[in-house]
């Protein structure tokens, strides 16, 4: 699981166990005396999942356009979150509902693959200090560090 759950270990096996036996999210988050939000998205995943919702994926699945398109389409239907994440074997289906928020506040586009990284200068290749050109001026900021400026020397 994440470092960054709000759930211990402990509290995680206690809730997957009383899920087992029948016990409701809010009926668990009040015996366990936790977050009802944390304890509504661990059964979420448990009701895809069941037992193995403990264990972690050892991978990060990419998904397609079409795909995901497919998914958001049949969800935006009718179908239930919990449905879907179950017939398509996803992780959780929080996944779902991100990617119809981004669908119905972006399109389409909204679930295409974005580039990663930092995007590129629109100068291409950076230059080095070293490299002089013509109009090129060497200034000092407040705290006597030296920068170019190149506002006169851009294409």
């Amino acid at each position: 699981m994440l470092k960054s759950s709000s759930l211990s270990e402990e509290q995680r096996a206690a809730a997957v166990a009383l899920f087992e036996t029948g016990w409701g999210a809010k009926s668990v988050a009040a015996k366990l005396g936790v977050s009802k939000r944390a304890i509504g998205r661990l059964y979420d995943r448990w009701r895809v999942r069941g037992g193995t919702t403990l264990v972690a994926k050892p991978t990060k699945r990419q998904f397609s356009f079409e795909f995901k398109l497919a998914v958001v389409q049949r969800f935006l239907a009718g179908e239930t979150q919990v449905a879907l994440a179950q017939e398509f074997q996803l992780s959780s289906p929080i996944l779902i509902k991100k990617w119809a928020s981004l669908y119905r506040n972006e399109g389409e586009d909204g679930l295409r693959p974005k580039p990663k990284g930092r995007p590129k200068s629109p100068f291409g290749r950076r230059r080095s200090l070293s490299q002089n050109c013509k109009g090129c001026a060497v200034r000092t900021s407040a705290c006597g560090q030296r920068w170019r400026s190149w506002e006169k020397c851009r294409p």
